[in-house]
């Protein structure tokens, strides 16, 4: 850490910024399709995550 400089930050800042408003700006351009290809995908993670850690835990319980 003691490598890091002021300019190291601001590009960092300045990086983070740009890539997450290209990541929204890339999302919203795809949210038609999003709603389409992927309606009720959300249940299907939810779904997915509650069994994992169900067996998670049934798996700590044996062992």
């Amino acid at each position: 850490m003691e490598n890091i400089t002021t300019g190291h930050w601001i590009f960092a800042g300045i990086f983070a910024v740009a890539f997450l408003s290209y990541l929204t700006y890339s999302y919203r351009k795809d949210l038609k399709l999003h709603k389409v290809h992927y309606s009720g995908g959300g249940i299907q993670v939810l779904l997915l995550i509650v069994i994992t850690l169900f067996v998670l835990f049934v798996f700590k319980r044996i062992m």
